[in-house]
């Protein structure tokens, strides 16, 4: 199973596709306070439709107790546009963590310093970034692929 974490999501319907990406994907979500939305939010519902009650998610006051939580942090993989390595250079475990920033910009300094594992999506130079949730469901996909061919 993996993980998908979202540091600081600002968008509702953004974190209710990606909850629902989880649970199509049987991955776990964690969600990592503040929050630009209220966590019951009609958009977050109807995004995740009524898939939410199905989802294994765990939400965190900050990110030195979601980093508590974590026991190999080298399988702890951040996603930024400005990181070197492809995420279809890296070789994907069962039980990773994926970890996604703020919808406008993305992980903080802070955050990406206290990991070493910094991927990024190949895109068109004449983009500055995917939209979150479809950030996601490009590395769940290919983090999936990989896992599954191992099995």
């Amino acid at each position: 199973m993996l993980n998908i974490v979202l540091i600081e999501p600002e968008i509702p319907n953004n974190t209710g596709n990606i909850g629902r990406l989880c649970v199509g994907t049987e991955s776990r979500l964690h969600l990592v306070h503040p929050f630009g939305f209220i966590i019951n939010d009609k958009n977050l519902k109807r995004s995740g439709l009524d898939y939410w009650v199905h989802l294994d998610v765990t939400e965190y006051q900050n990110v030195a107790e979601w980093k508590a939580k974590i026991s190999d942090k080298s399988r702890v993989f951040l996603m930024s546009s400005n990181a070197n390595v492809s995420i279809y250079d890296t070789k994907f475990q069962d039980g990773d963590w994926l970890v996604f920033g703020k919808e406008s910009v993305g992980l903080s300094q802070e955050v990406l310093a206290q990991f070493e594992n910094h991927l990024t999506i190949p895109m068109s130079n004449l983009i500055r970034s995917f939209n979150i949730a479809n950030s996601v469901a490009f590395v769940v996909g290919e983090a999936k692929r990989q896992i599954n061919l191992i099995i």
